[in-house]
């Protein structure tokens, strides 16, 4: 299953502080997230309505709480906007992307050696097992 929802900028702040801080309430999110901007308890629910109807989020209820958790991994959701850049950007192609990186001084030649002299060495353990 791939998803292509982006994040909005309050969206990607909820998302953080759950990655770092796990399962909390809305009123810890809001606390929290209000930190940098003023919030009201509506708004930072139907944010978290929003996170849940794009599957970035789940709830399950603690007595009269609900209690939001990530429903998906930070590297998933990495790997899923990598995939949506190569299909709009690089038609698809991981090399084309790479490639500019390099080209437009994102990422060193040399750090792209290293990933992949680890890759293959991950891949030689899994060869293994």
């Amino acid at each position: 299953m791939t998803f292509q929802k982006n994040l909005g900028e309050l969206e990607q702040q909820v998302m953080d502080y759950l990655w770092e801080h796990g399962p909390a309430t809305g009123e810890a999110v809001r606390a929290a997230v209000a930190k940098d901007r003023p919030l009201t308890d509506s708004t930072i629910r139907t944010v978290l309505r929003r996170l849940e109807t794009k599957q970035y989020v789940r709830h399950a209820v603690d007595g009269r709480q609900f209690l939001y958790s990530s429903a998906r991994e930070p590297r998933k959701v990495a790997a899923e906007a990598v995939r949506g850049v190569l299909k709009k950007f690089c038609r698809g192609s991981l090399e084309e992307l790479l490639t500019g990186l390099v080209d437009h001084r994102v990422v060193e030649s040399a750090e792209l050696r290293r990933l992949a002299e680890r890759i293959e060495v991950q891949e030689k353990k899994r060869k293994k097992l």
